[in-house]
């Protein structure tokens, strides 16, 4: 089968590789223009392309795969089937009826459920314990083709995006070679998604981190999971940015304080009241400083009992 793949970030990394050392024929390898990056706006490769160049694949970057001449480019190549994973741009008709095979995707969640461009991290902010990847024949929707595979993973309570992100990439990349394989021997019967079960997550933008602390314990240490490592969740002190990158929910804590007031220091960090419980924040990272141990930060900062988190700088 000669496959052209499509990805761009680490995420797509495993299942690049896995096509790679599974056997099979990879013919050319279709990422996103190299772009600025960094403080320094450096021009740097995408992961993908990194691991493609190791390979010694072709790289294909148009700006748009929807440009006539890398359609051109893909009808020579004649590929009986294309492979995405998270690549960032919709698919359009002209690739998508090009293999024989078609355009099978992998994404990092149990559709119908978090279609969109964040469901790793929806998944952790919701207080999910289960999720999982499917393979999937794209169409002309945002994740609403017909269902190939799937499977489950469990969420660990220490989860951040990050760790969950680099377990669900593993999975794709074994689902995706068995994919191919029994669409290749033909006995894989496509599923058509119920879209009344669909469900969305949203592509998180940087204020998406801001922590509430009106709501429960558990949401807010879900949330600095969820949003970690971008775009990190944060709070401020005393008209300072403070980043929260690593909390617990005390959802027994009974108090009266208003949210956001700090109730004690603790040897593992600040106890922060919310509106059902408290959260104790254990690791966090004031303005150009490393991260800290939330005691260490208290200490540092001489914390007091009755301090308000949260606000903007501007009413904090």
């Amino acid at each position: 089968m000669r496959i052209v793949f499509m990805g761009t970030p680490q995420f797509a990394v495993p299942s690049l590789k896995s096509l790679i050392n599974s056997g099979w024929k990879v013919e050319a390898v279709v990422t996103q223009p190299d772009r600025p990056r960094g403080r320094g706006h450096r021009v740097s490769f995408s992961p993908v392309k990194e691991a493609a160049l190791d390979a010694g694949l072709e790289v294909l970057q148009p700006e748009k795969v929807s440009e006539e001449s890398f359609i051109r480019k893909l009808k020579e190549i004649n590929p009986d089937a294309v492979v995405v994973v998270a690549f960032g741009q919709l698919i359009p008709p002209a690739v998508l009826q090009l293999p024989r095979f078609g355009c099978i995707n992998v994404h990092a969640s149990l559709l119908p459920r978090y279609r969109g461009a964040s469901p790793i991290q929806q998944a952790i902010i919701d207080g999910c314990t289960v999720t999982g990847v499917t393979t999937m024949l794209l169409d002309e929707g945002w994740d609403t083709g017909d269902i190939l595979l799937q499977r489950e993973v469990p969420i660990a309570p220490e989860d951040t995006a990050g760790s969950l992100e680099r377990k669900l990439a593993e999975v794709g990349a074994e689902l995706l070679c068995e994919t191919l394989d029994r669409l290749a021997k033909g006995d894989l019967q496509p599923t058509p998604q119920d879209d009344a079960q669909a469900t969305y997550a949203y592509r998180l933008t940087k204020t998406a981190g801001k922590i509430s602390w009106q709501v429960g314990a558990r949401q807010i240490a879900d949330l600095v999971r969820g949003v970690n490592p971008w775009p990190g969740a944060y709070t401020y002190h005393r008209d300072q940015l403070l980043k929260v990158w690593e909390a617990a929910a005390l959802e027994e804590e009974v108090h009266d304080a208003l949210p956001g007031a700090v109730l004690r220091i603790a040897e593992e960090g600040m106890v922060i009241a919310c509106g059902v419980g408290a959260v104790l924040l254990k690791v966090v990272q004031p303005p150009n400083r490393p991260r800290m141990r939330g005691r260490d930060y208290a200490n540092g900062y001489r914390v007091e009992p009755g301090e308000i988190l949260g606000g903007t700088p501007s009413d904090a």
